[in-house]
């Protein structure tokens, strides 16, 4: 398998930097998920929803764990693809890999968000590369990123002050 994301992955990306968009419109931060079968279909998609949900771990990635978990269950997720507008934080890795998703493609990484976001308290960055997560267990995870960081960065213009 290759490291390098492939045009389908820039455009599923794509489609999670759009539902980041949508996470804005509705008052939350500027973050989204979708998640893909093994044929590349979208299936899901979750936008962060903190703000509205008054939940910290509202994430758009834990949102999504968790509508893939109930939905397809632990024996289906290890062919599914999660496509995210930005590397998933340290929380977001560890229920990624305890679903038993296996593949993530990312557009921003966690450093480029930490730039940023600077000190806001909205969003306390950690500087943690999500591969130290999710090659820190028993089963592998392919995780492709950072990939058209330019374009994940537009929903946060403004955003953070």
């Amino acid at each position: 398998m290759t490291s390098v994301p492939s045009a389908s992955d820039l455009t599923l990306l794509r489609e999670a930097i759009a539902v980041s968009k949508r996470a804005v419109a509705a008052g939350n931060h500027p973050f989204g998920a979708v998640l893909t079968d093994s044929e590349g279909t979208i299936v899901l998609s979750a936008e962060n929803s903190v703000n509205t949900e008054n939940d910290c771990t509202g994430h758009a990635e834990t949102n999504l764990v968790r509508l893939a978990w109930r939905e397809f269950g632990p024996e289906r997720l290890g062919e599914y693809s999660l496509y995210t507008s930005c590397e998933p934080c340290a929380m977001c890795a560890g229920a990624i890999y305890w679903s038993g998703i296996g593949r993530v493609v990312f557009a921003m990484s966690e450093a480029d968000l930490g730039e940023r976001t600077g000190d806001n308290p909205s969003n306390p960055t950690m500087s943690l590369d999500s591969r130290v997560v999710l090659s820190s267990g028993q089963r592998p995870i392919t995780v492709l990123g950072p990939a058209i960081s330019a374009e994940a960065r537009v929903p946060h213009e403004g955003f953070w002050g």
